[in-house]
Protein backbone atom coordinates (compact mmCIF):
# COMPACT_ATOMS: atom_id res chain seq x y z
CA UNK A 1 0.00 0.00 0.00
CA UNK A 2 1.26 2.99 -0.97
CA UNK A 3 1.42 5.88 1.31
CA UNK A 4 2.45 9.71 1.25
CA UNK A 5 2.46 11.40 4.54
CA UNK A 6 3.26 15.34 4.49
CA UNK A 7 4.67 17.24 7.81
CA UNK A 8 6.09 20.41 8.36
CA UNK A 9 2.85 22.82 8.07
CA UNK A 10 2.26 25.21 10.56
CA UNK A 11 1.53 29.05 11.09
CA UNK A 12 4.34 31.20 10.35
CA UNK A 13 4.35 35.32 9.92
CA UNK A 14 4.99 36.78 6.17
CA UNK A 15 8.59 36.50 5.31
CA UNK A 16 9.35 33.39 7.53
CA UNK A 17 10.37 29.90 5.92
CA UNK A 18 8.93 26.46 6.43
CA UNK A 19 10.47 23.49 5.28
CA UNK A 20 7.72 20.66 4.38
CA UNK A 21 8.41 16.76 4.54
CA UNK A 22 6.93 13.74 2.34
CA UNK A 23 7.65 10.37 3.75
CA UNK A 24 6.93 7.73 0.78
CA UNK A 25 6.52 4.50 1.42
CA UNK A 26 5.42 1.16 -0.54
CA UNK A 27 6.77 1.69 -3.78
CA UNK A 28 9.64 2.73 -5.21
CA UNK A 29 10.70 5.51 -4.20
CA UNK A 30 13.61 5.89 -6.63
CA UNK A 31 11.47 5.23 -9.88
CA UNK A 32 8.88 8.03 -9.17
CA UNK A 33 9.23 11.83 -10.48
CA UNK A 34 7.64 13.54 -6.92
CA UNK A 35 5.69 17.08 -6.81
CA UNK A 36 4.42 19.59 -4.79
CA UNK A 37 0.91 20.78 -4.96
CA UNK A 38 -1.06 23.35 -3.46
CA UNK A 39 -4.64 24.17 -3.02
CA UNK A 40 -6.22 27.07 -1.77
CA UNK A 41 -9.84 28.08 0.03
CA UNK A 42 -12.02 28.11 -3.05
CA UNK A 43 -9.44 27.34 -5.74
CA UNK A 44 -8.48 24.62 -8.06
CA UNK A 45 -5.67 22.53 -7.15
CA UNK A 46 -2.30 24.11 -8.65
CA UNK A 47 1.08 22.78 -9.26
CA UNK A 48 4.12 24.28 -7.24
CA UNK A 49 7.30 21.96 -7.76
CA UNK A 50 8.73 18.79 -9.14
CA UNK A 51 11.82 17.06 -9.28
CA UNK A 52 12.85 14.07 -11.37
CA UNK A 53 13.63 10.81 -10.55
CA UNK A 54 17.07 11.40 -9.71
CA UNK A 55 16.63 14.63 -8.17
CA UNK A 56 18.83 15.90 -10.59
CA UNK A 57 15.70 18.20 -12.59
CA UNK A 58 13.04 20.46 -10.81
CA UNK A 59 10.69 22.71 -12.15
CA UNK A 60 8.75 25.63 -10.66
CA UNK A 61 5.56 27.60 -11.06
CA UNK A 62 6.31 31.05 -11.54
CA UNK A 63 4.88 31.99 -8.28
CA UNK A 64 7.80 29.83 -6.40
CA UNK A 65 10.62 30.66 -8.38
CA UNK A 66 13.01 32.11 -6.16
CA UNK A 67 11.60 31.72 -3.55
CA UNK A 68 11.09 27.64 -3.11
CA UNK A 69 13.30 24.53 -2.83
CA UNK A 70 11.80 20.91 -4.15
CA UNK A 71 14.91 18.10 -3.04
CA UNK A 72 14.56 14.84 -2.19
CA UNK A 73 16.50 12.23 -0.63
CA UNK A 74 16.58 8.61 -2.17
CA UNK A 75 18.05 6.75 0.60
CA UNK A 76 15.39 8.39 2.88
CA UNK A 77 12.63 8.06 1.02
CA UNK A 78 11.63 11.55 1.80
CA UNK A 79 10.99 14.71 -0.77
CA UNK A 80 11.02 18.39 0.75
CA UNK A 81 9.73 21.99 -0.28
CA UNK A 82 11.82 24.47 1.34
CA UNK A 83 9.76 27.64 1.14
CA UNK A 84 11.57 30.93 2.50
CA UNK A 85 10.03 34.65 2.00
CA UNK A 86 6.55 33.38 2.50
CA UNK A 87 3.70 35.74 1.36
CA UNK A 88 -0.12 35.52 2.94
CA UNK A 89 -0.73 34.19 -0.52
CA UNK A 90 1.09 31.06 -0.30
CA UNK A 91 -1.71 29.69 2.19
CA UNK A 92 -3.19 26.26 1.46
CA UNK A 93 -2.77 23.09 2.19
CA UNK A 94 0.15 21.40 0.35
CA UNK A 95 -0.32 18.04 -0.98
CA UNK A 96 3.38 15.63 -2.41
CA UNK A 97 2.38 13.61 -5.40
CA UNK A 98 3.92 10.55 -6.98
CA UNK A 99 3.92 10.21 -10.89
CA UNK A 100 5.77 6.92 -11.75
CA UNK A 101 8.88 8.09 -14.11
CA UNK A 102 8.18 11.15 -16.20
CA UNK A 103 7.95 14.66 -14.63
CA UNK A 104 4.78 16.31 -15.54
CA UNK A 105 3.69 20.29 -13.85
CA UNK A 106 0.40 18.82 -14.26
CA UNK A 107 -1.84 16.86 -11.76
CA UNK A 108 -1.45 13.71 -13.33
CA UNK A 109 0.27 11.76 -10.52
CA UNK A 110 -0.75 8.16 -9.23
CA UNK A 111 -0.29 8.59 -5.61
CA UNK A 112 -1.16 12.02 -3.56
CA UNK A 113 -0.85 12.77 0.22
CA UNK A 114 -3.31 13.86 2.85
CA UNK A 115 -2.15 17.27 2.17
CA UNK A 116 -0.84 19.47 5.08
CA UNK A 117 -1.90 23.10 5.95
CA UNK A 118 0.28 26.58 5.24
CA UNK A 119 -0.70 29.40 7.08
CA UNK A 120 1.07 32.82 6.65
CA UNK A 121 -0.19 35.92 8.60
CA UNK A 122 0.50 39.25 7.51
Amino acid sequence: QVQLVESGGGLVQAGGSLRLSCAASGLTFRSYAMGWFLRAPGKEREFVAAVSMSGDSTYYADSAKGRFTISRDNTENTVYLHMNSLKPEDTAVYYCAARRFLVVTTPAYNYWGQGTQVTVSS
